[in-house]
């Protein structure tokens, strides 16, 4: 199955972390996070973690470092995935900025993944994508005008759906209107 497939070449993204394990349980189940003294969770680590298509909407779930990012889109790009969205998470307590990037694929095997990856909230800056996939072109910009991430390399960076004289980013979590 094409799972297992890119699960495995994915995986050498990460060779000093094991191999990626089933979530059990419902949605509170723990998610791939320690709990540090106090009852708060610290942050995620870099790996794969495969989820309940059911419960969650996806198969794999992966967390990467910016410059894993492209090696990671071309695996899946060369797995004969599609890009549906890009979309950003303002974790303002932690002074990052995540960039969630849904793929899919629904040939004869229904797979769909999730790469997630952190950037300072002080400069937001990740790779393009374009690249790889000419439609992301939009979902960068539309991301970028959202959340103030800068793709770095993007052919054209300006406004999408904001003014092309704006200079703030509506959905971080700091923004009085």
């Amino acid at each position: 199955m094409i799972i297992e497939t890119v699960r495995q070449q994915l995986q050498g993204l990460f060779p000093a972390s094991p191999e990626a394990a089933p979530i059990t349980g419902g949605l509170d189940a723990q998610e791939g996070q320690k709990v540090e003294k106090g009852g708060k969770e610290a942050p995620r680590v870099d790996g794969i973690i495969e989820r309940n298509y059911v419960e969650r909407g996806y198969h794999l779930d992966v967390q990467l470092a910016p410059d894993q990012l492209l090696a990671a889109v071309g695996i899946l790009f060369d797995c004969g995935f599609f890009i549906e969205t890009i979309t950003g998470v303002d974790w303002i307590k932690d002074q990052q900025i995540e960039a969630v990037y849904d793929f899919s694929r629904y040939d004869f095997d229904l797979c769909r993944i999730v790469l997630r990856t952190r950037t300072p909230r002080s400069q937001p800056v990740l790779p393009t994508i374009t690249g790889i996939y000419t439609g992301a072109n939009w979902h960068e910009r539309e991301t970028h005008d959202f959340f103030g991430i800068v793709f770095q390399g993007h052919p054209h960076l300006i406004p999408l759906l904001l003014p092309e004289d704006a200079d703030f980013h509506p959905l971080l979590k700091d923004f009085k209107a």
